[in-house]
């Protein structure tokens, strides 16, 4: 049992944590669970339990997890639209989507220059209503995550999205894109590459809100991989990795750990304040108080 659960390596971490919590386990009954995005409105946090094929949701009100959708499409990342609105990525049908107010769904991205895409993973919206989204192969490789098939692309590209449906390549060269996330000011998309060896992320300026220049390494993963990342108000990285959550300084400073005992696939920020960090690692979704918010919108 893990009971000394966070891991000081720079002085600037203490300030980021609090002396008298502990790591809460919501649930203990998935088998890959991944996505996690948190809807203030109703306190509950939906993510994902890919192999599972479905989406469940915690209610922080009851404390309590149920099913929300199933089949999910092999769903893994989701986040939450500046118009409260659910984007996600499916695996099994290969495409982007967003569930409107009224529940119907609208397909974002699907296909890249005629081919369908690989299988989208991770998804981020900046301000001007552009969706960008990661589409490595995990989803095609397996029946296990969705369907084995061969890419149509044949690469593993970034992508952005227009609101009006523009789609284009920002990044066509990482091995496996995973998680991404924009500095506060979107000056700056960190993408990680959890395919390379040792798996990776990545900082690129971000030109006219548009593409992607000046790829600076940020930290290399000492413990397993790099998966989904977030990025705090006071722009700390937040990474899921092998031996649970790291958090990194913007110039990748290792400033110390959150330990679990299972490998972190993604995070997000919720609660009341926005201080609370949801951890979806392995088969448990866990969830710590913290001394940081997510970033204010």
């Amino acid at each position: 049992m893990f009971t000394d659960w966070f891991e000081v390596r720079d002085v600037r971490f203490e300030s980021l944590i609090l002396p008298n919590v502990h790591v809460d386990t919501l649930y203990s009954a998935g088998r890959w669970l991944e996505g996690p995005v948190y809807l203030p409105a109703v306190r509950q946090l939906l993510f994902s339990d890919i192999p599972n094929n479905r989406v469940l949701r915690y209610d922080e009100i009851g404390d309590v997890v149920s099913p929300f959708l199933q089949p999910s499409q092999f769903a893994n990342g989701h986040t939450l639209d500046r118009a409260g609105r659910v984007i996600s990525c499916e695996h099994y049908t290969r495409r982007v989507t967003r569930t409107e107010h009224n529940g119907s769904t609208t397909v974002i991205a699907s296909h890249f220059e005629g081919k369908r895409l690989n299988s989208p993973n991770d998804v981020v919206e900046a301000r001007d209503g552009s969706v960008w989204f990661t589409d490595p192969t995990y989803g095609i490789s397996t029946e296990y995550e969705g369907a084995r098939i061969d890419s149509e692309i044949g690469s593993r590209n970034v992508y952005r999205v227009t609101p009006d449906g523009t789609i284009a390549a920002v990044l066509t060269d990482f091995v496996q894109p995973n998680g991404l996330a924009f500095s506060l000011d979107e000056s700056v998309l960190y993408v990680v590459d959890s395919g390379s060896k040792p798996g990776c992320i990545v900082a690129f300026d971000v030109v006219e809100g548009r593409s992607l220049a000046n790829p600076k390494l940020v930290a290399e993963c000492p413990k397993g991989i790099y998966d989904g990342i977030r990025i705090d108000r006071h722009g700390h990285i937040w990474a899921g990795a092998g031996d649970g959550v790291h958090c990194l300084a913007a110039d990748g400073t290792l400033l110390g750990k959150i330990r679990l005992p299972e490998a972190a696939a993604n995070i997000c920020f919720g609660g009341l304040d926005r201080n609370r960090l949801y951890i979806c690692a392995t088969r448990t979704l866990y969830a710590v108080y913290l001394n940081t918010t997510a970033p204010q919108i």
